[in-house]
C-alpha cells in the first residue's frame, strides 16, 4: 500500500501536472531553420590563368567559422538584434506560459541565457557547416530573427575580410607613405636650392661658363699672336703695341675672374659661391631626388601588389538554406518531454523504494 501510494505521489501526480501543463498551458513554438558556412575564395591572377592554373580555390575556413559560431551566441549579437526586433516583446508575449515564455528582468545577461534556449546552433567542425534552429511563438517572428542573424553574420564576416585586407596592406602602405614623404622632402630641398641660387641647373651654367672661358682663352691667344707680330714689324713706340698689351691684360683679368668662379675660394663678389660647391650640392640633391623617386616607385609597386593579393583572397557567408517560414508548431515536443519526465520520475521513485527497503532490511 505504501509503495503504491508513493508511486502515485512521486510519479503519477508530477507526471499528470506536467502533461496538463504541456498540453494546456505551454505556448506553441515555431522553429525557423537556416544553414550557412564561411567560405574563403582565392582568385588567381591573369598570369596564373595564362599558365593554366585554376581560376579560383575556395573552401571553408575553420577559424572564421569558429569565430562566427561564438559570435552567434555572443551578447553583442543579442543586443543588436534586440534593438532591431525587440526580442523581449517577441519572447515574452505568451503571458500564460511561465516556463517557456521569457520573463523580462531588464538584464541583458538573462536575455542572453534565454537566447541560448531559443536559438539552437549546430556546428559540424568537419564540414564547417552551421545550422540554426530559431524558436519563436509566431512563425513570421521566428523567420525574422533567423534573417536578422544571417544579416548580422554577413556584416561580421565582411568586417573580418576588411580587417584581413587592411592587415595585409598595412606594412606596404606605411612604406609607401614613408617613400612619399621622402620624395616630397627631396623635391622641396631641390626647389629651395634653385630659389636661393637662382639656378635651375648649375651644370648647364658651368657648361656655359666653360664655353666663355674657352672663348676668352682663344681671344687671348689671338691677341698674344697679334702683339708678337706687331713687336716684330713695328717700333716700340708704336701705339698699337700699347693697345694690344692693354687688350691682353683685360682678357687675362677676365679669364682670372672666370677661373675664380670654379675655385674653392668662391666667386669674386662677397657671398658668391663657387661653381664647384654649387654643382656638388646640386648633384647631391639630384641623387637624393632620384633615390626618392625610385623608392617611391618601388613602394607603389609593392603596395599595388599587396593590395591585389589581398583582393584575391576574400571570405564570405554562403547561405545554403535560407530562413524558413514554419507552417506548424513542432515545439515544445510535448510527447518527448512527457516521456522523459515519466522516465526520470520512475527512476527516481524506484531508486527511493530500493533505498527504503535496503535500509529497512538492515535494521
Amino acid at each position: 500500500m505504501g509503495v503504491a501510494l508513493s508511486f502515485l505521489i512521486m510519479v503519477m501526480a508530477p507526471l499528470i501536472v506536467t502533461i496538463w501543463y504541456l498540453f494546456t498551458a505551454a505556448a506553441d513554438q515555431y522553429a525557423s531553420r537556416v544553414g550557412f558556412s564561411v567560405r574563403s575564395e582565392e582568385i588567381e591572377s591573369a598570369q596564373d590563368l595564362l599558365g593554366g592554373i585554376s581560376s579560383s580555390l575556395s573552401g571553408s575556413s575553420s577559424k572564421d567559422t569558429d569565430i562566427l559560431y561564438a559570435f552567434i551566441q555572443s551578447q553583442d549579437l543579442v543586443q543588436g538584434i534586440d534593438q532591431e526586433l525587440d526580442l523581449v516583446e517577441i519572447w515574452s508575449r505568451p503571458e500564460g506560459d511561465p516556463v517557456f515564455a521569457y520573463r523580462p528582468t531588464g538584464d541583458i545577461e538573462d536575455l542572453v541565457a534565454y537566447w541560448q534556449r531559443m536559438v539552437r546552433v549546430f556546428y559540424d567542425s568537419n564540414t564547417g557547416l552551421i545550422e540554426l534552429r530559431v524558436h519563436a511563438f509566431r512563425p513570421e517572428e521566428a523567420q525574422r530573427i533567423a534573417e536578422e542573424i544571417v544579416q548580422e553574420s554577413t556584416v561580421m564576416i565582411n568586417d573580418l575580410s576588411a580587417i584581413a585586407r587592411a592587415d595585409a596592406t598595412a606594412y606596404a602602405r606605411e612604406e609607401l607613405d614613408t617613400a612619399l614623404e621622402r620624395l616630397k622632402t627631396a623635391r622641396e630641398a631641390l626647389t629651395r636650392f634653385r630659389s636661393e641660387t637662382r639656378l635651375v641647373d648649375p651644370t648647364a651654367n658651368v657648361a656655359g661658363q666653360q664655353g666663355l672661358l674657352n672663348s676668352l682663352e682663344t681671344q687671348l691667344a689671338s691677341a698674344q699672336i697679334e702683339l708678337n707680330l706687331l713687336r716684330d714689324t713695328a717700333r716700340e713706340s708704336d701705339p698699337r703695341i700699347d693697345q694690344a698689351e692693354r687688350r691682353i691684360a683685360v682678357i687675362e683679368d677676365l679669364i682670372d675672374r672666370e677661373r675664380q668662379k670654379f675655385s674653392a675660394s668662391g666667386g669674386t663678389r662677397p657671398g658668391e659661391r663657387d661653381y664647384s660647391s654649387l654643382v656638388g650640392e646640386y648633384e647631391r640633391l639630384s641623387v637624393d631626388l632620384q633615390y626618392a623617386e625610385e623608392s617611391y616607385i618601388a613602394a607603389q609597386n609593392a603596395y599595388d601588389t599587396a593590395r591585389a593579393e589581398a583582393q584575391r583572397k576574400s571570405r564570405y557567408l554562403a547561405v545554403y538554406a535560407n530562413p524558413t517560414l514554419p507552417q506548424s508548431a513542432r515545439y515544445p515536443q510535448r510527447e518527448v518531454i512527457s516521456g522523459v519526465v515519466a522516465m526520470f520520475l520512475f527512476l527516481f521513485w524506484a531508486s527511493a523504494v530500493m533505498v527504503y527497503y535496503s535500509l529497512r532490511d538492515r535494521r
